[in-house]
């Protein structure tokens, strides 16, 4: 028997309330994803409940920030995880919501996938080395992670890796998101660190159909001057497995376009 594809989505949603008011819910009944991960929930648990716990059919694992309207994310799935693991810090950055983690165990595998938020620094020079702190405080996590598991993390990275992400990569070159230090990092994690950009090992070349996010400045959405920040990253095995890509453009729920790959594996 052929082993059925697994549809993984990853989205920045800008809130939930707002990404559900523009139509995510028809869309994710008529995509049928298996799992959607998602970062900037910008909610709290007594908004979620009663509400927000399943989307088209799917249940929500979520982990929230303690400051309200901000950061979040979540896991939907329509398979029952093993355990769900919150926060990966235990300090700085658990409490700001930025980690979840669904194990879908059995006695032959072990299999993560996680939705991951990374900061983004460009409000200023404060919030730039948190996301550097945050970056230290990761990459060990992952790569202990690596050491026991097969995983795919879906996240808002907030960096694009190479100038081939990015529409004006020489005018952001002394920005967040695009600063040497966070693309070095992206290269380490890459290289010694062994994970995969699942997008880039299956369109290694495309530069304008990679964006996933467009600020809302001008005409930036029009105009395609985007950014690729969405990505999923996978232990080798798991990206191997890895068949489709597309980032969805037909509608607008955030200010983020979601990327779905699907993978060869059984739940």
């Amino acid at each position: 028997m052929g082993m059925s594809l697994f549809k993984l989505t990853s989205l920045n949603l800008n809130g939930i309330r707002s990404a559900t008011s523009k139509g995510l819910e028809t869309w994710l009944a008529t995509h049928a994803p298996d799992c959607i991960c998602v970062q900037e929930v910008k909610a709290q648990a007594p908004d979620v409940s009663g509400r927000f716990e399943e989307l088209a059919g799917l249940r929500g694992h979520f982990h929230f920030a303690e400051k309200k309207g901000y950061s979040g994310v979540a896991v939907y799935t329509r398979h029952e995880p093993s355990e769900v693991v919150t926060g990966f810090d235990g300090g700085e950055f658990d409490s700001e919501g930025r980690y979840v983690e669904l194990r879908f165990d059995t006695p032959a595998r072990k299999l993560s996938v996680i939705s991951v938020y990374f900061p983004s620094g460009s409000s200023g020079p404060e919030r730039q080395e948190a996301k550097y702190r945050f970056l230290d405080a990761i990459y060990p996590h992952l790569m202990a992670l690596k050491a026991q598991r097969e995983f795919v993390i879906c996240s808002d990275v907030n960096i694009a890796h190479t100038e081939k992400d990015l529409k004006n990569w020489k005018s952001n070159q002394k920005n967040s998101g695009f600063l040497p230090e966070e693309r070095a990092w992206m290269t380490r994690l890459l290289g010694e660190g062994g994970l995969v950009d699942v997008y880039r090992q299956l369109q290694p070349d495309t530069t304008d159909a990679c964006y996933t996010w467009w600020s809302n400045r001008g005409q930036a959405y029009a105009k395609n001057v985007g950014w690729r920040l969405d990505y999923h990253l996978a232990t080798p095995a798991l990206a191997a497995t890895a068949r489709t890509e597309s980032i969805y453009k037909g509608e607008k729920f955030s200010d983020h376009a979601p990327i779905t790959i699907e993978y060869e594996l059984g739940l």
